[in-house]
């Protein structure tokens, strides 16, 4: 028999000394399940990781462009495990939020994100932290890839002092440095973001502003007329649509007598994205924001995504379309599973490694939930604070005017 190599010597000599250990500890069942995964995961770090590995994407379809983005992705292991862990802690944060909302502790309008986490963690990748942000009301996974913690976004969900909007904004208002929300009113992001995009060209910044909308708002007047603009102006404007194949409980079969919306600008270059997979909407991403940078004006991008939930928590999602349907996107184009079997099968990753990161994922979820509910609702008297950013206390009429509140900035 073949001499054993002394890298895997001692990783046999560490599962026994792991063993031995754990065939004598005498705490709880729990402790000791968590204790042995993170036991066995550190006897597999003496093994040689692959620390890169190349992946094809599937090829982009292109608008007015004589070449695309790359056909090829490179991921290294830390932006592998990273990616894993941002998309795995937005679905469990959904996740928590549906189960929030059912016991009645979130209430009103929540959009929830589950399936298109590709989208948010592929564009999060490809642009600049300084880079600009801005989306419609299903907005809880970017204002996480933009910098809030999951505490602040469930304690906001819940209307309460801790959330980053100060507990007033709620499901469809949270905001934070270069991301502007978080809005409600279909389509109307997207001459903000046109106009947040004048402001990186007029200040000659070298930055870019992403602005995303969804199939249902793909025939608002205004998004041409942002779409005129830009182009006329060059804006540094990506314009993506997120297609989740619905808008509400309507088909965009039904809704759009085009349903190539990467097409949709005419004038204006576009690409059409599979936005299930990290990798491919990132690489996307860094073209548009490339072309963008390099003052050619803006670009129009159609990412092809899918959410699980319904519409909102009001909406089953299940009256438009099977659960069936919902099944089979899950089984075989789930962005968080397609992301786990690339590293797993390319030696990338461990299961051990994987499994760890679910559990500190859960945990982080279950203290934000815990705060969420326990923090305290804003008062009253703060109502009416942080209308301006610097401006002295102020007066605000109430709802009769017998009723004076202040606004304190």
């Amino acid at each position: 028999m073949r001499e054993l190599q002394p890298q895997f010597k001692k990783n046999i000599g560490a599962v026994h000394e792991a063993s031995s250990f754990l065939r004598g500890y005498k705490g709880t069942t729990r402790d000791f399940l968590i204790l042995g995964a993170r036991m066995v995961a550190s006897t597999r770090s003496f093994a040689d990781f692959t620390p890169q590995a190349s992946f094809d994407v599937k090829k982009c379809e292109l608008h007015r462009l004589d070449e695309g983005p790359s056909e090829t992705a490179v991921l290294t292991r830390e932006q592998g495990l990273q990616y894993y862990r941002i998309m795995q802690t937005m679905r469990r944060m959904e996740l928590k939020a549906d189960q929030l909302y059912k016991q009645k502790i979130i209430r009103g309008f929540c959009h929830l994100y589950d399936g298109q986490e590709a989208c948010a963690m592929g564009i999060e990748a490809g642009i600049n932290p300084t880079d600009h942000l801005i989306t419609a009301y299903r907005a809880h996974g970017y204002t996480f890839t933009r910098g809030v913690s999951v505490r602040e976004i469930l304690a906001e969900l819940t209307g309460r002092r801790g959330g980053v909007a100060k507990g007033k904004g709620g499901s469809m208002h949270m905001y934070a440095k270069h991301f502007y929300g978080g809005n409600g009113i279909v389509g109307a992001q997207v001459p903000l973001g046109a106009g947040v995009a004048l402001a990186c060209q007029y200040q000659g910044n070298n930055q870019v502003c992403v602005a995303l909308y969804g199939d249902g708002a793909a025939n608002q007047g205004q998004i041409f007329e942002s779409f005129n603009m830009a182009a006329l102006w060059k804006l540094p404007c990506i314009f993506i649509c997120e297609n989740n194949k619905f808008g509400m409980g309507t088909s965009v079969e039904r809704s759009s007598a085009s349903t190539d919306y990467f097409k949709r600008g005419d004038y204006i270059p576009g690409i059409k994205v599979d936005g299930m997979d990290v990798l491919c909407v990132r690489e996307a991403i860094k073209f548009a924001a490339d072309y963008c940078r390099a003052g050619k004006g803006p670009i129009v991008m159609e990412l092809e995504t899918y959410r699980y939930h319904g519409h909102s928590m009001s909406d089953p999602g299940v009256s438009y379309r099977s659960r069936e349907e919902i099944q089979e996107v899950r089984s075989k184009s789930d962005p968080i599973t397609m992301l786990k079997e690339r590293m797993l099968s390319n030696n990338m990753a461990s299961v051990e490694e994987i499994k760890e990161i679910d559990v500190e994922i859960r945990k982080v979820i279950e203290d934000a939930a815990q705060f969420a509910i326990s923090d305290p609702e804003p008062p009253l008297d703060e109502l009416c604070n942080h209308i301006f950013a610097n401006n002295p206390p102020m007066e605000v009429r109430g709802t009769n005017p017998w009723v004076k509140l202040k606004s304190v900035s």
